[in-house]
């Protein structure tokens, strides 16, 4: 099949779209000349190999993307989420995006080397109260994963893993996004979580998109932190809050708390490593507490250096810095400790390691030293 040069064309004019960059931009990441990027973009010449790996490089997709006649990857998902939800996103959480959706197909692509199975999980919502289905959908995946009726899950993010759903976190610049779910035509269902949020809220947002990908068939979900009106939202609140403190264990263990006061909901909230504002609306929705305590509580917050983030919280000093930069670079250490594992079992190259992992090839031994000495969370 002989190369198609209006495709190619086509797909550098959407990626400028999609990451919001003019010819200029291009020509200065890129070192192309701007006649010979004219000549590209116009479908008038074919690519070098090098001009394929450098324009890759810069709009931070697979070579091989630019290279096929049929390869769309993400484009006609990040195409309505722009046209619907554009203004929300600025340059900067545009190229977040691009690389979050990078980082869902190389995932994709390890777990079919490592033949990741996924848990089949499937849920209808019934009737028409929106908050309800939320609850029904927890409790039955609840009883997927076995949990125990009074049991609290520890890693929702590991959950979702499991359901194979790619999630990864990464600071945004608009604060008001909470998090982003996309159906990607080759990676599945791939979830975002805002990593300018704090940890407890992360854990929420992650339950709260996970709601999103397992009861609708929309391509794309948008969440805001102020977005309760939405009937989509109630129901995913709701699926979130009883996923992560189920009624079992509310009714159970936090109805015999002697006193609900400032003390005891931020030391409760410690514990259940969720928001005292959600653990306050769960107790109030079990009646556990009552409308005079409830608004006595409104406000009070834990301190937010005392949410440990549980990826690096066994680390210290150089370790803990170096993985705390990964983590705001979009890389979990989940996924960098599977980067690595294919490495070293020679699936892919270093060069190819260093791509996946959005460094420069010569970062890969301080990278291969970090997990190897110190571990990963």
């Amino acid at each position: 099949m002989s190369f198609d040069r209006a495709a190619f064309a086509d797909k550098i004019r959407r990626s400028m779209e999609h990451l919001n960059v003019d010819p200029a931009e291009v020509i200065t990441g890129t070192g192309i000349p701007e006649e010979r990027l004219s000549s590209l973009r116009a479908g008038k010449a074919d690519p070098t190999g090098d001009e394929v790996l450098i324009l890759a490089d810069f709009f931070d997709c697979d070579y091989k993307f630019f290279i096929s006649n049929e390869r769309l990857a993400a484009f006609e998902e990040t195409d309505s989420l722009y046209r619907k939800h554009g203004s929300l996103f600025s340059k900067t959480d545009r190229r977040a995006i691009q690389q979050f959706l990078y980082l869902c197909e190389c995932e994709s692509w390890l777990w079919t080397q490592s033949h990741h199975r996924s848990d089949s999980f499937a849920f209808v919502p019934r009737g028409t109260n929106y908050k309800a289905q939320g609850h029904a959908a927890a409790k039955e995946l609840r009883a997927h994963f076995k949990y125990k009726d009074e049991e609290v899950p520890s890693d929702v993010f590991r959950d979702l893993r499991r359901l194979g759903i790619h999630v990864f976190r990464r600071k945004l610049e608009n604060s008001s996004i909470s998090g982003v779910m996309i159906r990607h035509p080759e990676a599945g269902r791939c979830i975002l979580v805002n990593f300018d949020e704090d940890v407890y809220r992360q854990r929420f947002t992650a339950a709260h998109e996970l709601a999103h990908a397992l009861m609708e068939d929309s391509e794309f979900n948008v969440s805001l932190s102020k977005d309760g009106s939405n009937l989509v939202e109630v129901r995913a609140n709701g699926f979130a809050s009883h996923y992560l403190v189920p009624p079992t264990f509310a009714r159970a263990i936090l109805s015999s708390v002697h006193a609900w006061n400032n003390a005891s909901i931020v030391d409760w909230a410690k514990r259940l490593r969720v928001s005292t504002e959600m653990l306050r609306i769960s107790l109030k929705e079990q009646q556990i507490i009552d409308s005079n305590t409830f608004d006595q509580l409104r406000g009070v917050r834990v301190p937010r250096d005392q949410k440990v983030d549980p990826e690096i919280a066994s680390e210290s000093g150089r370790s803990r810095e170096r993985k705390l930069s990964l983590l705001q670079r979009g890389l979990s250490m989940h996924y960098v400790n599977e980067c690595l594992e294919a490495l070293d079992s020679g699936q892919i190259s270093r060069a190819r390691a260093a791509e996946m992992l959005l460094i420069r090839e010569h970062e890969m031994s301080e990278i291969k030293s970090l997990f190897t000495t110190g571990g990963a969370q």
